[in-house]
Formats: C-alpha cells, sequence, structure tokens
C-alpha cells in the first residue's frame, strides 16, 4: 500500500465519504467526520473555475482542519488546466490529497469532456492523470472511475491500470456504467476485477448500505476500503454503525429519534448560520430534509411538511409534533 495515503496502512480499512454534488459540502462532512467517516473528498470542483480564479468556484475549496484527511475532487478535460488548477488548490488550501473525477455521468460535465467522458477516451484521460500528478507532486493524487460507459465498454480494469502506471496512488471505482446512472445494481464483479488487476489501493463504491455489505465486498473483492454516498445523505451514523458491527459483530441500533432529529436540526441551523439567510438556507435544505426522512416513522407524511418548511421555527414544531405522536403510538395499551 502506498505510504502517501497512510489511512491504508497497516490493516487499517477506512470508510469514505463519497463526493456528492450539493450534499458533501462542509457542514455535512463534518456531520459524519463525527459519526465515523474515516476521509472525506469535497463536492466536485471545476478545474475550470480553479484556473479562472473564480471566487465562488474557491468556496467548494472551504473546509477545516477537523476534517482532515481530505481531499480535493477536480473535474475537467484539459490536461493543462487541470494541472495548474491542482497546483492552484494546493498552494490555497493545501488538502491532504487530489482527487481527479472520471466517473461524473452528469450531462453538462460530461458535455465538456469531463467526467466519465474520459472512460470514452483514454489518451484524454491519461493525459489528465498524468498532468496532474506531476504538478501535485510530491502531493498523491488518487481518481474516482466508473466500471466504463455502457455495457459494451466496461474498461474499468485496464483504465485502473493505465492510472496506475501514471502515478495515480488509489483508485475509487463506482460499480455502475455511465449510461446507468444511479439506477441497477452496482456490479462488484468488475470492483474485484480492479482490485486485482492493480497494486494500489482500491475503494468500492455502490450500494454499500450495512456492515454486512460490507464484510461481504471485502471478501470477495479484496479491496482497500468503501465509499459510502447515498447512504449516508439519510444516515450519516452508517459510519460508527459499519465500524461497530465489523470491530465487535454487534448490530448497531440508529439513534433515538429524538437523536436523529437533533442532528437534523443542527444542520439546518448550522446552514442559516452559513448563509446567513434563514428562509434561503431553510428552502436550499428542504432536499436534504426529504433525504433524512427515510426511515423514519410516518416518513410520507413527514415529506409533506418538509416540502413547505421555512423556518427553524417551523423544523421544530414538526420535530416535536413527530416525537410526540410516534412516542403516543409506541406506548403500551
Amino acid at each position: 500500500m502506498n505510504a502517501t495515503l497512510p489511512w491504508f496502512l497497516s490493516g487499517k480499512f477506512p470508510l469514505y465519504l463519497a463526493p456528492m454534488a450539493g450534499v458533501s459540502d462542509k457542514i455535512f462532512r463534518q456531520l459524519c467526520k463525527e459519526r465515523g467517516a474515516d476521509v472525506l473528498v469535497t463536492e466536485f470542483v471545476s478545474a475550470e473555475g480553479v484556473f479562472r480564479r473564480n471566487e465562488r468556484t474557491r468556496e467548494y475549496l472551504d473546509f477545516d482542519e477537523c476534517e482532515r484527511p481530505l481531499g480535493v475532487q477536480l473535474f475537467g478535460g484539459h490536461a493543462g488546466h487541470m494541472a495548474e488548477a491542482a497546483r492552484h488548490v494546493i498552494d490555497w488550501v493545501r488538502p491532504d490529497f487530489i482527487d481527479l473525477n472520471f466517473g461524473c455521468p452528469v450531462n453538462k460535465v460530461v458535455a465538456k469532456n469531463g467526467g466519465s467522458a474520459l472512460l470514452k477516451d483514454c489518451p484524454a484521460l491519461a493525459a489528465v492523470a498524468g498532468a496532474v500528478v506531476l504538478a501535485a507532486a510530491p502531493m498523491p493524487v488518487t481518481a474516482k472511475i466508473r466500471i466504463g460507459w455502457d455495457d459494451q465498454s466496461v474498461n474499468a480494469p485496464s483504465v485502473a491500470r493505465l492510472l496506475e502506471d501514471l502515478g495515480i496512488a488509489a483508485i475509487a471505482v463506482h460499480g455502475r456504467t455511465r449510461a446507468q446512472g444511479y439506477s441497477g445494481p452496482a456490479n462488484w464483479d468488475v470492483i474485484g476485477e480492479v482490485a486485482a488487476a492493480v497494486h494500489v489501493p482500491v475503494i468500492g463504491n455502490g450500494d454499500i448500505a450495512n456492515a454486512a455489505d460490507v464484510a461481504k465486498r471485502r471478501r470477495e473483492t479484496g479491496i482497500a476500503g468503501v465509499m459510502i454516498g447515498r447512504a449516508a445523505m439519510s444516515a450519516p451514523w452508517i459510519f460508527d454503525q459499519i465500524k461497530h458491527e465489523l470491530a465487535t459483530g454487534e448490530l448497531l441500533s440508529p439513534p433515538p429519534l429524538g437523536d436523529r432529529w437533533a442532528l437534523i436540526q443542527r444542520h439546518c441551523q448550522l446552514a442559516v448560520e452559513e448563509w446567513q439567510d434563514e428562509i434561503n438556507a431553510m428552502r436550499s435544505m428542504r432536499s436534504r430534509l426529504m433525504a433524512y426522512s427515510k426511515g423514519f416513522p410516518n416518513s410520507k407524511a413527514l415529506r409533506e411538511k418538509f416540502q413547505q418548511v421555512s423556518t427553524l421555527r417551523d423544523l421544530g414544531q414538526i420535530a416535536v409534533q413527530h416525537v410526540d405522536s410516534h412516542a403516543a403510538l409506541t406506548l403500551p395499551a
């Protein structure tokens, strides 16, 4: 294992929080870190925005020391601009590693030859990876890929070997093609093929929901870590749950309903402080509240209320009503 990524040494098996646009901002990253996430990655950042020193783009680079180890994820298709952006990022914020996004399936990214578009153009992918590795040295550079563009062009093992030869220090593999987007099952057989094809750490990503999933995938594929995305959106405590079960064999129940509400309210409070605009901050949090509602009792009614929430007071009232109604339903007859 590469000594430049110490979280893989001595048999460690790190749990990554996946980079998710509009989700893995500084507030959410820190909430997950408090609950057991080992390695964090920023939302993807436009290399062109960094290259042109766009102030709004620079905001995505903000992080606190408590988040380390943390990587800044860059996307783009121009090797020279990607390399220059990596140098700027290192000068500005000094992350623990640079991560390259070769997996994003979103049209506006792919249309600019970024993200998973580069899986169809290995020479361009190699140019980007090689340029960034040289520009960032001695800081390690990692990459995230999908298993291929579509079912007819699954090429993750060969892409991984290419990246390893260029000096990429670790590779995260999302087990779906670009054509799949986020639907259909993740193909862990291909992730296993990638792990067998290279000597650098491979981080598996896709359909990880609990410790049993982690243990199964680790045993069957030889991955060096896992990356958790959508499951963490509704349950940031999943990292502690997985660690507890892997260490003890004992299932750790989700936090009590009151504790989950306290987390949600804290998340919203921090968002309001960050925005300095309560109404717009709370509107921006509605989609996050929808994710949190998963697994809550009477979640359908809860989501209907979340669609209208505009203030912290609104949220507090919903929380009290929800906890009280649940307690009434669970009282013995």
